[in-house]
């Protein structure tokens, strides 16, 4: 009569084991992927180029941090991508030079992870992180800074010129592409493996049974026709399908030429509230009923909202430590700054 019991719990088990198995082959099916376990793999697919280097990250790190590559001297990249909140700056829309909002109302999205999008920015303008650092750093409403100036404060500090012959070589030309680009080498790096990684890389219990049932009803929903890829989004993809967007008033932003926006990244989403492009909703679980009506024409429950983000719990990954770094000092001739 005791064997009963031990074959039940063995049978269970095993039932366990073979659903797990099952919801990781149809996640891969769906067209979800894992960020590669090993270096060499992972290298290949955020380096394709071979660009990173120790010493490049180190510097491009102390550029994402330096205020001074604005026009104010007190805006970071790190400013709007804050790397100690998910990645973003926790407002619905992106404050910049002269305490000025984005005038699209834009949302600042999360750098974490942001290597494996297809396209960078809302718009999807940018195809990778070296051409997206540009951006910001110009406009009017962000950093304000023109090609010139960002140029004649780096040259005029002689430990970043030190650093950049280091770098890449003493007949390296510091100009704006150069160090944009190396911005973007250091945002490579900011990949957060979790959980769900764990998961679809063989780690069966890496998931609660309470996260399986959340990502087979994700999948199940539709979800991950729009959330797919190394990313769960980063693609562009067009917005509004089977209804208008509740909040779509609040800012004049439509997508590209086309209509289409690129679709946020699901990683840490759930630090990086609030949501949609306009940050209008702040609650995880209303976001996930809006895409719902918006993009799939379903509605979802408030009972099956709350599984799916159960889900994406098992999504917030891993940071890599960041130091933040003591940055060189401006000498008498790098440009003051200015808040007109």
């Amino acid at each position: 009569m005791k064997l009963l019991p031990m074959i039940s719990v063995s049978i269970l088990a095993s039932s366990l084991l073979i659903g797990s198995t099952d919801i990781a082959e149809k996640a891969l099916k769906a067209g979800l992927r894992a960020i590669p376990s090993d270096q060499a793999s992972l290298s290949k697919l955020i380096d394709p180029n071979r660009t990173i280097t120790p010493k490049r990250v180190e510097l491009g790190k102390k550029l994402y941090f330096e205020p001074r590559l604005s026009k104010s001297g007190i805006i970071s990249c790190n400013t709007c991508h804050n790397l100690g909140l998910g990645g973003t700056d926790g407002v619905p829309a992106a404050v910049g030079h002269q305490w000025t909002a984005n005038p699209h109302h834009l949302n600042s999205p999360t750098v974490y992870n942001a290597v494996f999008f297809k396209a960078q920015f809302w718009d999807g303008r940018s195809p990778h992180l070296e051409d997206q650092a540009k951006g910001p750093m110009q406009a009017s409403p962000e950093m304000a800074s023109p090609k010139s100036l960002v140029e004649e404060r780096i040259n005029s500090i002689p430990e970043y010129v030190e650093a950049f012959r280091d770098a890449y070589g003493k007949d390296v030309k510091i100009d704006f592409e150069k160090i944009t680009s190396t911005i973007g080498i250091f945002e490579r790096t900011l990949v957060t493996p979790s959980r769900f990684d764990d998961f679809l890389n063989g780690q069966k219990d890496a998931l609660t049974d309470a996260e399986k049932e959340g990502l087979n009803l994700f999948i199940d929903k539709g979800c991950a026709s729009c959330h797919t890829g190394v990313a769960l989004g980063g693609t562009m993809q067009p917005f509004e399908i089977a209804a208008k967007y509740r909040f779509g008033n609040i800012g004049d932003f439509k997508g590209d030429e086309k209509g289409m926006v690129k679709t946020p990244t699901l990683r840490n989403i759930t630090e990086t509230a609030p949501y949609f492009h306009n940050g209008a909703i702040w609650n995880l679980a209303d976001a996930v009923k809006e895409m719902g009506s918006t993009q799939l024409g379903i509605t979802i429950s408030d009972e099956e909202a709350a599984k799916i983000v159960t889900f994406f719990g098992a999504l917030e990954g891993r940071k890599p430590e960041i130091v933040y770094p003591q940055l060189p000092k401006s000498t008498l001739k790098t440009p003051k700054p200015d808040f007109k």
